[in-house]
């Protein structure tokens, strides 16, 4: 039997390495290049004059602002967040849960082409980042709070639907399938039929959903929306340092609330408590969504939120000007190779960004785990890697892009770092719980054969880590190309810097034409992703 079985064996094995090997070696070529187009192998880099500002703005995480008058800022800036995040969440899970049931493959069935096409609409808002549609509903609803609400829920609605609906076509048919047999429609039935058995599904991604718009939120602030992001911004323009790194830890206790309170809802979804032969209602689970009743509630009154905004005579004379004077895209040759050149910067920072991130991740994914048999000094130092990567998911990137340009000067290399250290953040705790779940045997069988901690991680745990790994990042890839804008407002080049710039001047045909090229970049960076994890598995 083996004689037979190993001929036909050995060469699927061989050629899937080898399809490994060349999406390895890809990679490698794609890094160099990308290091090359910033600038690292062909001159001068750093900028030694900005080690001193530098200085201090790190030796100020020591003292940051403790005066009473700043703190009352800080807690009103922290409210304008929550509540922009609380509305923004709540829109987002309403608009997913509606398109849910028109993009999901069971309300289609057979009709292949409409659920494409339904599917592929979900690419417009989902393809543009959270600050690309601020900037936009900016100009058409000048500084109403309806732009940190409507820049949050719209590309979260997108995001949300396609979640949604893969959960649906998850669960079970047969109720679905009696309810249509009946004669109900497919929304009734979808809604009667599917969304029960998902339900627990739905509310841990909407909870999931509601820590990035603490994010999201915050980021908006940056460009206007005000919250804290808002006075992040006012601070570091003024070089108050201590300001800023009291605005820094106010993000990280907001950050580590919304994760904690998310991640308990979560894991009480996937292991709910049984009271007899049936599962009786969880207290903590209604608490969780009384409260975020409650707080989307308040945020509706603390934002002053108005209806009338969205149909007065202003924004749809508004709309319509816009509308007209952004179609047909501008397509002449000078843009359009200004186009082209600013999606190669965009490309180059993202791939530099998830390198960094990366081999960051692997290198501190075996110390912010938390061990099985921890030691004094082991629990210690995990702690405190845990928390710098923390802090490095707090700060938006534009905050670190400013903060590097005190030692680097300006390119696309800020850029891209700013973005390799906000995504370390966020890919270092994804490895670290990776690595967390890992079968522990192999590491602890090296141990007893006298192995050090070091060994026992090279070569019990990493091979082991490797692939969850590599396929968190090439998701966090997918991010970081939208995130390039973020730095790109700023000046770090990229599609982001191009869109800023045709913004300022009004130029309506041209940021239709650049909106254009993020979303087919976007849309190629997914599918590449795709096609890279499909290859690891």
């Amino acid at each position: 039997m083996t004689a037979v079985l190993t001929p036909v064996a050995a060469p699927a094995v061989l050629r899937r390495d080898g399809v490994r090997w060349a999406w390895g070696l890809g990679t490698l070529v794609v890094l160099g290049w990308s290091l090359a187009g910033a600038g690292l192998f062909s001159g001068a880099v750093v900028n030694g004059a900005g080690t001193r500002q530098f200085g201090r703005f790190a030796a100020a995480a020591l003292s940051p602002a403790t005066d009473g008058a700043f703190l009352g800022v800080l807690a009103s800036s922290v409210l304008i967040t929550v509540a922009y995040a609380a509305l923004g969440a709540a829109l987002a899970v309403g608009l997913g849960a509606v398109g849910a049931v028109a993009v999901a493959r069971t309300t289609w069935g057979r009709r292949r082409l409409g659920w494409a096409l339904a599917r592929g609409a979900l690419a417009v808002p989902r393809g543009l980042h959270e600050a690309v549609w601020g900037l936009l509903l900016v100009n058409l609803l000048g500084l109403d709070p309806w732009v940190g609400v409507l820049a949050i829920g719209v590309p979260y609605g997108a995001v949300t639907a396609k979640v949604f609906a893969d959960l649906l076509d998850e669960v079970p048919r047969g109720p679905y399938d009696a309810l249509r047999a009946t004669g109900a429609g497919p929304v009734p039935a979808a809604l009667y039929g599917l969304l029960p058995a998902a339900s627990g599904g739905l509310l841990s991604y909407s909870f999931y959903r509601l820590e990035c718009a603490v994010r999201s939120a915050v980021v908006l602030g940056l460009i206007g929306a005000g919250g804290l992001g808002y006075q992040l911004s006012l601070s570091f323009s003024s070089l108050r340092w201590p300001e800023v790194w009291s605005c820094v830890y106010a993000l990280s206790v907001l950050c580590v609330l919304a994760v904690v309170a998310g991640r308990a809802v979560r894991r009480r979804v996937a292991d709910p408590r049984p009271a007899g032969d049936r599962l009786r209602r969880d207290p903590l689970l209604t608490t969780a969504v009384l409260t975020t009743l409650a707080a989307v509630a308040w945020s509706w009154w603390y934002l002053a939120v108005s209806p009338a905004t969205l149909v007065s005579d202003r924004t749809g004379d508004q709309l319509r000007y816009v509308l007209a004077a952004a179609w047909p895209p501008d397509v002449d040759g000078p843009l359009l190779s200004a186009v082209a050149s600013a999606a190669v910067d965009t490309v180059q920072m993202s791939v530099i960004a998830i390198a960094v991130a990366t081999v960051g991740a692997v290198l501190l994914a075996g110390v912010a785990a938390h061990p099985v048999r921890p030691t004094v000094a082991r629990r210690l130092t995990g702690a405190v890697v845990r928390a710098a990567l923390l802090v490095l998911r707090a700060v938006p990137p534009p905050v670190w892009a400013l903060v590097l340009l005190f030692v680097l000067l300006p390119g696309i290399l800020p850029g891209a770092l700013a973005l390799g250290v906000y995504t370390l953040g966020v890919l270092g705790r994804l490895a670290a719980e990776a690595t967390e779940e890992l079968d522990p045997r192999p590491r602890a069988a090296l141990t007893a054969l006298g192995a050090g901690p070091v060994a026992g991680w090279l070569y019990g745990a990493l091979p082991a880590a490797t692939g969850p790994v590599l396929a968190y990042a090439l998701y966090r890839w997918e991010v970081a190309i939208r995130d390039t804008v973020l730095v790109g407002l700023l000046g770090a080049g990229g599609l982001g810097a191009l869109l800023a710039s045709r913004l300022a001047v009004f130029d309506w045909g041209a940021v239709t034409t650049v909106l254009v090229a993020l979303i087919v970049l976007t849309t190629a960076v997914d599918l590449v992703s795709a096609r890279a994890r499909a290859a690891l598995r």
